[in-house]
C-alpha cells in the first residue's frame, strides 16, 4: 500500500515539474497552420466594383487584364481608337462593344490554345469612354465621367454654377446619327418640380452648355 502511495506521489511530481518547466520556457501548444488561401477567391470569380456587369467597353477605356499564374500577360491596357486592344501571344483583340465578361471569354478561349485551363480577369479600370462635356459659366468645366443613369441635373450639381450664370437657359448638345440636337433645360424650372422631361439621362458625348 505505501508503495502504490509512493509511486502516486513521484508521478504527480513528475508532471507538476514538467508543467512549470513549460510555462518557464513560454511553451505553447501548437498552432494549426495558418492557410493563407482560406477565403481567396477563384480569378474568374473576381467582379469589377465600379462597372456593373453590363457595362459597354469603348474607345479610350483601361483594362486591367490578368491571366491566372501568367505574369507576362497580366498588364494594364489602353482600348485604341478602333476599339482593340493588343496582348502577348493573341495580336489584337476587339475589345470595344463587349461587356467585361464577354471580353474574358474571348481571351480565355484564344489562350486555350497556348496555356492549358486559363484563367482571365478583366477589369475596366478607367471608365474614358464613358464621359460627357460641361461648359460655361460652371465651376467645374470639362469632360466628367458619365455614371449611370445619370441625368443633366445630376451633371449640373456636379459641375456647380458660377455667379453669372444663367439657370434658365441651359441647352443640352447631343449628336445622333451625325445631326446635332440643341435640347433646352431650364434649371429653374426643373427644381421645382416642373417639365420633369427635360431632366434626361445622358449619354456619352453629350455637352451641357451653362450661358
Amino acid at each position: 500500500m505505501k508503495k502504490a502511495i509512493h509511486v502516486v506521489l513521484l508521478l504527480w511530481v513528475g508532471m507538476a515539474t514538467t508543467a512549470l518547466l513549460s510555462q518557464a520556457s513560454g511553451t505553447q501548444p501548437s498552432a494549426a497552420p495558418k492557410n493563407d488561401n482560406a477565403g481567396a477567391k477563384a480569378p474568374d470569380e473576381v467582379q469589377s466594383a465600379n462597372v456593373g456587369s453590363d457595362y459597354i467597353i469603348g474607345a479610350d477605356d483601361t483594362l486591367h487584364i490578368s491571366v491566372w499564374k501568367e505574369p507576362d500577360l497580366t498588364e494594364t491596357l489602353p482600348v485604341r481608337p478602333d476599339g482593340k486592344i493588343s496582348m502577348p501571344l493573341l495580336n489584337d483583340i476587339t475589345a470595344a462593344g463587349l461587356t467585361p465578361l464577354q471580353l474574358r471569354d474571348t481571351i480565355t478561349e484564344r489562350l486555350k490554345k497556348y496555356i492549358a485551363d486559363p484563367r482571365v480577369t478583366v477589369v475596366v479600370t478607367g471608365m474614358n469612354s464613358r464621359r460627357v462635356f460641361v461648359t460655361g459659366e460652371v465651376t467645374h468645366t470639362g469632360p466628367m465621367t458619365l455614371l449611370p443613369h445619370m441625368t443633366v441635373l445630376q451633371a449640373l450639381a456636379q459641375a456647380g454654377f458660377t455667379q453669372f450664370a444663367n439657370p434658365k437657359a441651359i441647352y443640352l448638345l447631343r449628336t445622333e446619327n451625325g445631326k446635332q440636337q440643341k435640347i433646352p433645360f431650364n434649371y429653374k424650372e426643373v427644381v421645382k418640380g416642373n417639365h420633369p422631361e427635360q431632366n434626361i439621362m445622358l449619354k456619352p458625348g453629350d455637352t451641357i452648355v451653362v450661358p
